[in-house]
């Protein structure tokens, strides 16, 4: 994915590796599923109903530029929905969303469906 950071993440990026600043995300990160798909700038639609709730995501080490869940990540109790895309958010006391996309294909579940992404099924990658 080409330059799927948020505007926010741009600037605390750089800001990093000029050395303005060593902000860095509050951890543990959340993937959190969208209706409607964001933008660098603004959020998209997060999902709400049902037993929806943000995950923890959880990476190895960068290689080659990208990382991948290294753990199954299931949303549970789902609200009926067409799920099109992911953000990512930390955990400070007022969460910032470092980055956001698509799913390769949007996805139809029912009230009470699992929503799953299993492990290595998601990327994100700096190039």
């Amino acid at each position: 994915m080409a330059n799927n950071l948020t505007d926010t993440a741009e600037n605390r990026t750089v800001d990093w590796l000029f050395g303005s600043s060593t902000t860095a995300p509050t951890l543990p990160l959340k993937m959190a599923l969208v209706t409607v798909a964001g933008s660098d700038a603004a959020a998209g639609t997060e999902v709400t109903g049902g037993s929806y709730a943000r995950k923890n995501i959880s990476v190895a080490a960068a290689v080659n530029g990208a990382v991948t869940n290294s753990a199954d990540l299931s949303f549970t109790g789902m609200p009926a929905c067409t799920v099109v895309g992911w953000e990512i958010w930390d955990s400070a006391g007022s969460p910032v969303r470092w980055s956001y996309g698509p799913f390769d294909a949007s996805k139809t579940v029912a009230a009470g469906d699992e929503f799953k992404v299993a492990a290595s099924a998601w990327s994100f990658s700096a190039s």
